[in-house]
């Protein structure tokens, strides 16, 4: 199963596609993991974004779906994958699209966690990360160690308040349009509402996947 991740800033959707992925038997892939990757192995497509980051330019949409290609054609990807912070814009959609019919594979479900913007800016407000692995915490304080990695946790500036509205607002700016692309062209779009404890949010995340198992 081949699932995209949507969701805002503090929706929690990188946990839950950690969850996900795990009870599915399947990796989970970040985008900006596997760039990390490619460009730590020397890959072809490594290199084009490492030169492209040399440059202080944005790594081309061609360069990252080449990098997802040749994880999506690994075999540890046959069973699937769950896709996080993949598809942000329309063009992206359509070239993973377009990338996977290459590949005679395609989506399955699209999973958009949603969460009211004030209790985004509550948990983002109140939110470290990790400086190391980037695992976010929330009600931990700057300076606590990592628990997955022992790192030091440290507040990004981005979390402020006015920072995590703004954050918001680009997403929405942005991905709005996604939503509406996916919804016309397939697969089907599941929204999980993400208030609540995790394992509520991973039950009714688990229950939209069980309505797009064959």
């Amino acid at each position: 199963m081949l699932i995209v991740l949507l969701g805002p800033p503090g929706v929690g959707k990188g946990t839950q596609g950690e969850l996900l992925a795990s009870a599915l038997g399947v990796p989970k892939i970040a985008t900006g993991d596997v760039l990390r990757a490619a460009v730590k192995a020397g890959t072809p497509m490594g290199l084009a974004a490492k030169a492209a980051m040399e440059r202080g330019d944005l790594v081309p949409d061609d360069v990252i779906l080449g990098i997802l290609r040749d994880v999506l054609a690994s075999p540890e990807t046959a069973r699937g994958a769950v896709l996080d912070g993949v598809v942000r814009t329309e063009p992206q959609a359509e070239g993973l699209r377009a990338m996977l019919k290459g590949l005679n594979r395609s989506l399955d479900v699209v999973l958009l966690f949603e969460a009211p913007t004030d209790e985004l800016v509550k948990r983002l407000s109140g939110r470290t990360t990790c400086e190391n692995c980037q695992t976010p915490y929330t009600g931990r304080e700057p300076g606590s160690t990592c628990d997955k990695c022992g790192g030091k946790l440290v507040r990004r500036a981005d979390d402020d308040p006015a920072s995590v509205r703004n954050r918001i607002q680009v997403y929405e700016k942005q991905t709005a349009p996604v939503v509406a692309w996916y919804r016309k062209n397939g697969p089907r779009v599941a929204s999980v509402d993400s208030l609540g404890e995790l394992a509520a949010v991973q039950a009714r995340a688990k229950a939209a996947l069980a309505q797009t198992a064959p």
